[in-house]
């Protein structure tokens, strides 16, 4: 992909996508010829994306109506919404719109050279505070672009889980890790509802620009923090929903406010954000 399609994707966002109404909850996945702009997983040329909806449009859903996910009190209620933002998935989670998934194809985007320049993942990775001998787990790896970074700063007495749900990406990474020689990395295959990691076992979670296309974020939030060691850290770097000149579509980006809405709502507490990189926040949680 070139740099003008990019930029032109980046404003102009996503193509529509097909829903067919099933009863009940229904996985489904839909090609795409382009994909939303989201630095995260934006896609390369012409290429179809793979995105991964998950959808409900009968019954009270189709209306608009509040469904909870499981017993009444358990967790807050997802709606679901027929007409709804044409990047997201019409699925609603306390307020939001739950984003499109990008797909592999995208891989060659988070790779591309001004990256660095426009998000200065240096800053980020500074913030973190990462010690020698560190478990890290980084979640929507993707091709790896800062698994290898954070395998760097933990040494090889560390050890970072790089964990997504396609396995073109896990291929991606694994074979770049095996090219750059990077052996404290291990790659795993999750779901949407279930990173996989060993219980207690994690001294720090990073979603780089993940956690608003979660298809089940309560889920996936209650799963991560099982992974957590106790007092572990959970970090989210997320472009900022309160800029309007940050050049990202709206689902793709969110609020400070927001993001602590949604997390309060798992053993967590937030502990700070930090401003230091140009467009996104870090936002810090330790686990109750």
């Amino acid at each position: 992909m070139t740099d003008a399609q990019g930029n032109l994707r980046r404003t102009l966002g996503t193509p529509p996508f097909v829903a067919v109404p099933l009863a009940g909850l229904l996985f489904f996945k839909v090609f795409c010829k382009l994909c939303p702009m989201k630095p995260q997983n934006p896609g390369g040329g012409s290429s179809q994306l793979l995105v991964l909806l998950i959808c409900s449009l009968t019954g009270s859903a189709a209306s608009g109506q509040a469904i909870s996910p499981g017993p009444a009190g358990a967790a807050p209620p997802y709606e679901f919404h027929r007409d709804h933002d044409p990047d997201g998935i019409g699925k609603f989670y306390l307020g939001r719109e739950i984003a499109q998934v990008m797909g592999h194809q995208a891989a060659d985007w988070l790779e591309r050279p001004e990256r660095e320049a426009e998000e200065k993942p240096g800053l980020l990775l500074e913030a973190l505070k990462l010690k020698v001998g560190y478990v890290v787990a980084d979640i929507g790896a993707g091709s790896g672009y800062y698994t290898r970074r954070l395998a760097k700063l933990v040494g090889q007495n560390g050890l970072v889980y790089a964990v997504d749900i396609q396995p073109e990406m896990l291929e991606l990474l694994t074979n770049k890790m095996a090219e750059l020689n990077i052996r404290n990395v291990r790659a795993v295959l999750g779901t949407i509802t279930d990173p996989r990691l060993p219980a207690s076992s994690v001294d720090l979670i990073l979603m780089v620009d993940v956690y608003h296309e979660f298809d089940h974020p309560y889920e996936m939030a209650q799963a991560l923090c099982a992974a957590l060691k106790p007092g572990g850290r959970m970090v989210l770097v997320e472009f900022r929903g309160e800029d309007p000149k940050v050049p990202i579509k709206p689902l793709h980006k969110m609020s400070q406010a927001q993001v602590r809405k949604e997390l309060g709502v798992a053993p967590l507490e937030w502990v700070e954000t930090s401003e230091v990189m140009p467009r996104q926040h870090i936002i810090f949680f330790r686990k109750n």
